[in-house]
């Protein structure tokens, strides 16, 4: 005899468990945020067993193609689906290159704040409030080691760090005008004229240490709205040995 007639339940009424999300979105900063030691993937360690961590990480784009794609990467007819319970939208290192040096990625200062507000009005309409959405700013560009990896692919330098700082200042104003929440990376990475360079790998992306600086901060802006979510199954010591279905097919 099987487990399920053992246990005598109705299939019908066993409900899914469904996760909650935390949805990362952006560029390459984002994609990669889930390697070892990666931003992304301490943030998913971090909720285990509370909410699905998703990585929407695009590398190479901008806001502008990341606005454009946002009908295909949420739902805007399940409900069940659309249980976000935070969305970072972390874009601008792209957008703030240089238009006379690559055009391709650039895209002016005032169509980069539009376009975040347009993802953030996006969101609300599908049911994710501006309070759940995080804004991140590009972090500084150190623009002596980007330079060397430009020259290594062919071009001259193509990113100022004072041009990611005015990026940074629409995203952080973008946010206050929006009603969502903002962490300053570009600001607090170089506070106090500490040298910032350790956070980069590249004089772009993040090493190791930067990673780490985005999820410290990430997540005290997070933490508040994700500390009222289960703990999602039981406790493996709650199981019931004699009746494990009891415990993991009913609701808790």
């Amino acid at each position: 005899m099987s487990q399920f007639s053992r246990f005598h339940f109705n299939m019908s009424k066993i409900k899914t468990v469904i996760w909650p999300k935390v949805i990362l979105f952006g560029d390459s900063i984002t994609q990669g945020s889930f390697q070892p030691n990666g931003w992304g993937a301490d943030i998913a360690h971090k909720l285990a067993r509370k909410c699905d961590v998703l990585n929407r990480g695009l590398s190479g784009y901008n806001s502008r193609w990341g606005k454009i794609l946002l009908p295909r990467l949420f739902s805007s007819t399940n409900s069940e689906e659309n249980n976000i319970a935070a969305v970072t939208v972390f874009f601008g290192s792209n957008d703030c290159a240089l238009q006379d040096k690559n055009p391709q990625q650039h895209v002016p200062l005032q169509e980069y704040s539009e376009n975040l507000k347009e993802i953030t009005r996006f969101l609300a309409s599908v049911g994710v409030s501006a309070d759940r959405v995080i804004f991140i700013t590009p972090p500084p560009i150190n623009e002596s080691a980007w330079e060397k990896e430009c020259i290594v692919k062919g071009f001259t330098l193509n990113r100022h760090n004072s041009v990611a700082g005015q990026y940074a200042q629409a995203c952080v104003q973008a946010a206050s005008q929006c009603g969502a929440h903002v962490l300053d990376l570009w600001t607090l990475m170089q506070k106090d004229g500490q040298d910032y360079t350790a956070f980069l790998s590249d004089g772009l992306h993040l090493s190791q240490e930067g990673n780490q600086f985005v999820s410290q901060h990430l997540w005290e802006l997070l933490e508040s709205r994700v500390a009222h979510l289960p703990f999602i199954l039981p406790y493996w010591g709650d199981v019931d040995p004699k009746s494990p279905e009891s415990s993991l097919l009913c609701d808790q």
